[in-house]
């Protein structure tokens, strides 16, 4: 998925998951109480320790949604190419966008013979932060990389939209979108509620609906995913050692980033259950140039992304687009190590 809160009920696969670890937490608060204990009680206090940076950045995503912000996006790819990818790249960095309109709202803009720079750049940058994913990480990792992850997504969605003006000419550009049923249906697919700008959110009883559903939405996605990440990080400092992945993901390790690209990112499963973790695998040797690479390409090159994009896009395309993922998430990488190291 992406790094966007998008849905108000979670994926039938995923609640099968949810039902399935609650079963095993309960067998094993059985065999291994004190353990369980142990674990509960680091959940709790990491959610307690997120909370205070967390709230703002949600009540911030569902303020945007409910004013109707996020719903005029298509805007930013009208006029100037280089404003309209710059113009992308930044609001596609920062704007939480409904999870049922990325893909719509793409496929929509270029059926309407929108140029895929514009749409490549907002594209690339939309997936890795947002908000609520801004304030997470920094409560999470800190703020340097809260900030290093957002300048990322901007990167990123400039370098994709730069190389893709390139090809603006060529017919498969033009024709990006793929001739079948999901095409026609995304691009007639939209939020269940599409609103004119109004910052006071509150004086209108359809917004504060929308607010309400955002919030709740919002988190019970980030609880969702939390809750087994902080888990999974207290699983990991009990039974991994003190610099066991140095050999892999350390500091002096010439493939760390590479690594992290290419062997971790297709596993990316969302991005706020993959912070605590990236914590945890930092504390035992990764560096800050792997960990800043595998966090913005899971977002964008992960098997799950993919296969959301592939139905949408012809082969060059989409092929282009996994081009650009890989070699930005690298350049973030080394170029967030460089600065860190220099910190």
């Amino acid at each position: 998925m992406t790094d966007h809160i998008q849905t108000a009920n979670p994926p039938v696969s995923l609640k099968s998951l949810l039902i399935l670890a609650a079963g095993c937490a309960l067998v094993a608060s059985f065999v291994w109480p004190q353990f369980m204990l142990q674990m509960a009680e680091f959940v709790v206090v990491g959610l307690l320790a997120v909370a205070p940076i967390v709230v703002p950045g949600i009540v911030l995503a569902g303020w945007i949604m409910a004013s109707g912000a996020g719903s005029h996006i298509a805007r930013l790819f009208e006029g100037n190419l280089v404003y309209s990818i710059a113009a992308a790249s930044a609001f596609g960095a920062i704007t939480p966008v409904c999870g049922v309109t990325v893909l719509p709202l793409m496929a929509g803009l270029l059926a309407a013979g929108v140029p895929l720079a514009p749409v490549m750049a907002f594209w690339l940058s939309s997936p890795i932060t947002d908000p609520a994913m801004l304030a997470t990480t920094a409560a999470t990792l800190g703020a340097a990389f809260a900030i290093g992850k957002t300048v990322a997504a901007f990167g990123l969605g400039l370098w994709g939209g730069a190389v893709t003006s390139l090809f603006s000419r060529s017919d498969w550009a033009r024709t990006a979108l793929r001739d079948n049923r999901i095409v026609g249906k995304l691009s007639q697919a939209n939020c269940r509620t599409t609103l004119s700008f109004d910052p006071n959110v509150w004086k209108d009883q359809r917004r504060r609906g929308v607010f309400v559903q955002s919030l709740i939405a919002t988190t019970r996605l980030i609880l969702i995913c939390l809750i087994p990440a902080f888990a999974a990080e207290f699983a990991l400092n009990a039974v991994l050692q003190p610099e066991a992945l140095s050999a892999y993901v350390g500091k002096d390790v010439w493939w760390a980033i590479p690594f992290a690209v290419f062997v971790g990112a297709p596993a990316y499963l969302d991005g706020y259950a993959a912070l605590p973790l990236t914590r945890g695998l930092m504390d035992h040797g990764m560096s800050a140039g792997a960990a800043m690479a595998f966090l913005v390409s899971g977002g964008v090159v992960s098997v799950w992304g993919a296969m959301a994009i592939f139905p949408v896009l012809r082969l060059r395309p989409f092929f282009l687009y996994l081009a650009l993922a890989l070699s930005g998430s690298l350049a973030a990488g080394y170029v967030f190590d460089w600065v860190h190291i220099r910190l």
